[in-house]
């Protein structure tokens, strides 16, 4: 029999009911084992699973190094991978989101979240302190039954070693898939790669970047909101992965179809957001919240969660105030990417999801929607006298386009020689341009007698149009690495005023995202509160930019005084 201890060189001491050498190191490789091919089968490829196992190697060296007993170290590492995988699985099942090393600071930072965690998930709060108890105590039997002592100056050459990896790997590696906390099974590799977000965000000191202070008195902001006159209807489409392909001079297409891209004034208004080809809730929380995310760094993926009951004055909380209804017609679960809480906190809490609108699918044509809204603003105007805020998201344009959506309809795709998938997206815009036509015309026919403020704007660019921005077809949407004034984060906003007279719209050639939200609100004609005021200076002294605007000063300066008027939450 080979005898493991002298192969390996450690010092044993027999003490009390220590397990024999041989057999401390043959549960120790067997455990070890396990995790690293727990790593092979659920934690991807390449550079990314080899920092994966730098990381937890470095985090087992560590505890040897301390507790120099190699049982308990493999013990105490096992344990944490089994307590993350299944605290992840189990947060994704309930909010629909996956582990971050923040949510040790959001949920443990204050009783009034515990309590929030016990009576929102009790059984999985009970079976997190279950599993704590349960690690704890494999942990002490190991350390009892551990006999082994491994010299530390070896182990400090494997601690170096996997540190040096992890290094390596880290740099290497491609840059963190914006969206795989959301798809993946990944939650090893997601959750260790989210400690560095969350330092740099406990060493900035709050969640979104500010200035140390503002010379300015904090925002007042009016418990209620009384326009001078009856204020319209407003209809806000979000228009998913639509961008004009004007965009692309060389691309064939009919020409028809940028109609849909102008606003009442007969103009193209190009909109800059924040995300390209997918995680569109990151171009929804810029417009309902008035904010960049941007300056929230790497913690921006999860702005909405993060974020929920710690912004503010958004755009469904002021029209509240000034009397509104708010409706949101959204096309998957209420709860898709742990989005549900933050609706309710920013004022939308009339949400008809995909089951409320009886959709068979999430891919419906965007007419299902348009009538579905139609329905219910009809039900409204008969029975209310209050303005109703409808926020529509529309699917028909989602990927992928590798099959012909709606194969039986005759529409516009590209001209000869375009790329099949550009080709397809093409095909999509035309039927949605159709839908969207019709809406509109349904709207004016419908209600005759009411002010409606329609505006639609492209969430970000489809995926389509990666080739035309210079990537191979094989290129995965995560890899499309963009500078923030990069063509593929421009997209469209329009504006147009049904039934009363429309108001000039910005001038600038680009308007950042996190605009549109006070522009609607003055081209609806409401008093508006004095951070919206702050808003439209910005957007004028930085020509319609706002995470890149040259005058960056004055944008940290705005989010100090929204943190020093609590309309944004520090942590």
């Amino acid at each position: 029999m080979v005898d493991l201890a002298a192969a390996i060189g450690p010092r044993s001491e027999r003490r009390g009911r220590c397990l024999p050498v041989n057999a401390t190191w043959v549960l120790t490789i067997v455990l070890s084992a396990l995790v690293f091919a727990s790593f092979w089968v659920w934690e991807g490829q390449g550079l990314n699973l080899v920092f994966t196992c730098s990381v937890t190697a470095a985090l087992g060296a560590f505890v040897l190094l301390i507790s120099r007993r190699p049982l308990f170290a493999a013990t105490v590492v096992a344990s944490v991978i089994v307590l993350v995988n299944a605290t992840a699985v189990a947060k994704l099942r309930t909010i629909g989101m996956t582990l971050h090393a923040y949510d040790i600071i959001f949920y443990l930072g204050s009783w009034s979240t515990i309590s929030y965690l016990w009576t929102a998930a009790p059984r999985y709060v009970a079976g997190f302190v279950g599993g704590v108890a349960l690690m704890l105590m494999l942990a002490i039997a190991a350390w009892r039954l551990d006999g082994v002592r491994v010299p530390r100056r070896r182990v400090m050459l494997g601690f170096s070693a996997a540190v040096l990896a992890v290094a390596v790997a880290g740099i290497a590696k491609p840059d963190r898939r914006q969206t795989q906390y959301y798809w993946s099974a990944m939650h090893v590799s997601s959750f260790y790669l989210s400690w560095a977000e969350t330092l740099e965000t406990l060493w900035r000191g709050q969640l979104i970047e500010a200035a140390e202070a503002s010379s300015a008195p904090p925002f007042a902001i009016p418990a209620v909101c009384e326009p001078a006159q009856k204020p319209p209807h407003i209809v806000l489409v979000h228009q998913e992965s639509i961008v004009q392909p004007s965009l692309f001079p060389d691309l064939k297409y009919d020409r028809g179809v940028d109609d849909f891209f102008r606003s009442g004034d007969g103009r193209l208004h190009k909109m800059r957001v924040e995300t390209y080809g997918g995680a569109s809730w990151l171009t929804e929380f810029s417009i309902l919240s008035g904010l960049s995310t941007h300056a929230f760094g790497g913690m921006r993926p999860f702005v909405q969660s993060l974020l929920a009951g710690k912004v503010r004055d958004t755009l469904p909380e002021f029209l509240g105030r000034c009397g509104y209804r708010n409706v949101l017609f959204y096309p998957m679960l209420r709860n898709f990417v742990s989005n549900s809480r933050f609706y309710d906190a920013v004022g939308l809490r009339e949400v008809y999801d995909m089951r409320a609108q009886g959709a068979r699918s999430e891919v419906e044509r965007d007419r299902f929607y348009y009538a579905n809204a139609l329905a219910e603003m009809e039900r409204h105007v008969r029975s209310s006298d209050k303005p109703l805020f409808t926020f529509i998201q529309t699917m028909s344009a989602h990927w992928p386009y590798n099959y012909t959506y709606e194969p039986e309809m005759n529409v516009a795709g590209g001209g000869e020689g375009t790329d099949p998938e550009m080709h397809e997206y093409l095909r999509r815009l035309s039927i949605a341009k159709l839908d969207f036509d019709e809406f509109r015309s349904e709207l004016r026919r419908r209600f005759p007698g009411e002010p409606i403020l329609l505006v639609h704007y492209g969430d970000h660019h489809p995926m389509a149009t990666m080739k035309y921005l210079g990537y191979s077809p094989d290129t995965q949407v995560e890899e499309v690495d963009l500078d923030w004034d990069s063509i593929g984060f421009i997209t469209y906003y329009a504006v147009e005023a049904l039934n009363f007279p429309q108001r000039p719209l910005p001038e600038h050639d680009v308007l950042d995202v996190p605009y549109l939200g006070a522009v609607i609100l003055q081209q609806a004609g409401l008093p508006l509160s004095e951070p919206y005021k702050e808003r439209l200076r910005l957007m004028e002294v930085c020509h319609g930019v706002y995470h890149g605007c040259s005058r960056r000063n004055e944008i940290l300066g705005f989010h100090r005084r929204l943190i020093e008027s609590n309309l944004i939450r520090q942590r």
